[in-house]
């Protein structure tokens, strides 16, 4: 037994020296090729932060419905997606720091923390959340895999090891208008301020953030020349049509579109993509003064019935002398009409006290006090929409103290809600309302002047619903006209106007012939400071800023070569 003990030591002691080799090889490599693969590792990197961001329903149990453009228009962030793109940005921050400061064993710490940690999330964690097996989770293997590819590089980069020298930025190795980094919002600024953190430098932030400002504009000259050599353009030759009108026609198209968008925007959400989406549930309440409602009823789906073609036809035909009420009509084809048949008797029973009630019949023989009927209609639809109005009868209250409406298909009237609500005016006198006693009390409707065909004792309303934007862009319509031009198209034309104007403050450092001497001496500061030449790196920035203090100096650094 004793051997045994003494064997199986042995064997765990070999294990760990076995392990301690293999990092210490990794480490310690005498034969080492610096290689430089951090920008192929950000890639991946940002892929899977796309990946997260419009597949974020996979990382969540009951977010598998859910659509992040509507989630997010509600002001609510899924916790599952923010707790991914905080580790994942997290990562990168973290990334970069280890490439910044060359550190190879920071490097495998993280790799190994990394392989453990996203393995233990994906295969144990995550199914659990989601209550999905990781082979049933297609999104999620997705991001699994371009991970992986993550994982190659860094142990390539961990075997090769980092470069000793990095000098400027991976994006701007190439002279090209392709790699205008810069319009990326706040990518500059993060990285600027990360290489500053992590890079040994006698410079302040300012300065360094001067340094970085100067050589990007050189940078974008440098694409500029480049191109014109590429392209060049004849003297005395006019510019050909094909770059008139490719280039600014473009411009032309595109800020007539920002000029008119909210415009066309609004009108298309009505009248192409809106979605129809009518009332389910009508409730008309007839309520005099302060007392008790006199009428309360209801009409659910059953009783609302859509609009045909035939009867919109005959609704145009009733009205076509009549321009304001067919500006009105026209807006809305027989797709947005309903009609709600509300039912002759009350829903509820009349609760009223002796006392008010006789109080209440004192007003109304007083014929010198005025007293208002108040008419009222609430509509219920599925979802929050836009303004819905209603062509409905009109009322009021008569001399013989009942309810006078005119029938309904002569004398139809717009009753909007809101503050284009205004009091209705009287069309003509007709019994509407009377009341009928048994063990309790209750109203009833008849409709005045009703003909035999029809049913006297039901209400009709005719009601106009506007349609209302899909999910997709319901936050943008909820913006209204004024909201999208002050939001948008402003925005975007400050943005414009800083583009075309005062380009003359800015001649005398962008209209340069040959920026190489320039570059040059922003290279030549890099690499001063990646060899740790750090008083040699304040010389030079002091020889960059008396450049661009003196135009006489500038133009002889930037004259052409030959």
């Amino acid at each position: 037994l004793w051997d045994q003990d003494e064997g199986l030591a042995e064997k765990k002691k070999m294990a760990v020296e076995k392990i301690i080799g293999f990092f210490n090889d990794i480490l310690h490599t005498k034969y080492r090729a610096a290689t430089d693969v951090y920008a192929l590792m950000f890639l991946t990197d940002v892929v899977d932060f796309v990946i997260i961001v419009f597949g974020f329903w996979a990382f969540g149990k009951h977010s598998a419905a859910a659509d992040i453009a509507s989630t997010l228009s509600e002001d609510q962030v899924p916790e599952a997606f923010l707790v991914m793109l905080l580790i994942q940005f997290s990562t990168m921050v973290i990334d970069r720091a280890l490439y910044l400061r060359k550190t190879v064993l920071g490097k495998l710490v993280f790799q190994v923390f990394l392989v453990f940690g996203i393995h233990f999330w994906m295969f144990f964690i995550l199914p659990a959340v989601t209550e999905r097996m990781f082979s049933q989770n297609p999104v999620a293997q997705l991001w699994y895999f371009v991970k992986c590819i993550y994982f190659a590089l860094s142990a390539y980069q961990i075997r090769c090891g980092y470069p000793t020298r990095i000098l400027g930025n991976f994006l701007t190795k190439k002279y090209n208008h392709l790699n205008l980094f810069r319009l990326v919002p706040f990518l500059v600024e993060l990285r600027a301020v990360m290489d500053w953190v992590w890079t040994d430098t006698t410079l302040s932030l300012s300065d360094w953030m001067c340094v970085e400002d100067i050589y990007a504009n050189i940078f974008i000259i440098k694409c500029s020349r480049e191109t014109e050599k590429k392209y060049p353009q004849p003297k005395g030759q006019k510019k050909k049509k094909i770059v008139k009108y490719g280039m600014g026609g473009l411009i032309i198209v595109f800020l007539i579109c920002i000029i008119w968008f909210p415009l066309l925007f609004i009108s298309l959400v009505r009248s192409v993509v809106g979605v129809v989406n009518h009332p389910v549930d009508v409730t008309v309440t007839v309520k005099l003064g302060g007392y008790e409602p006199l009428f309360t009823m209801s009409a659910q789906q059953q009783s609302i019935q859509p609009f045909t073609e035939s009867n919109y036809d005959e609704l145009t035909k009733m009205f076509d002398k009549n321009p304001v009420a067919m500006q009105f009509i026209t807006m809305y084809s027989y797709e947005d009409i309903v009609t709600a048949n509300i039912e002759g008797s009350s829903g509820s029973v009349w609760r009223i006290s002796p006392p008010s009630r006789l109080k209440m019949i004192e007003e109304l023989r007083n014929s010198t006090a005025d007293m208002t009927l108040r008419f009222t209609w609430t509509f219920q639809r599925s979802v929050l929409c836009l303004p819905l109005f209603a062509i409905l009868i009109s009322s009021y209250f008569s001399d013989d103290q009942v309810i006078n409406v005119p029938h309904m298909f002569p004398n139809y009237i717009r009753a909007p809600n809101g503050a284009d609500a205004k009091p209705v005016k009287q069309l003509y006198k007709g019994k509407m309302l009377q009341l009928t006693s048994g063990f309790q009390e209750w109203w009833d409707i008849h409709i005045s002047n009703c003909s035999s065909s029809q049913d006297c004792d039901v209400l009709p309303m005719v009601i106009f619903s506007d349609k209302i934007s899909p999910p997709s862009l319901g936050f943008l319509a909820g913006y209204g006209i004024m909201g999208l031009y002050l939001s948008v198209v402003l925005v975007i034309g400050k943005f414009v106007r800083g583009f075309f104007s005062e380009i003359s403050h800015s001649i005398m450092f962008e209209e340069l012939p040959c920026v190489d001497r320039i570059l040059k001496l922003c290279n030549d500061i890099f690499l001063v400071r990646e060899t740790g030449e750090l008083e040699l790196e304040e010389e030079l920035f002091s020889k960059l800023i008396f450049l661009y203090r003196s135009p006489e100096t500038m133009i002889k650094w930037t004259r052409e070569k030959d």
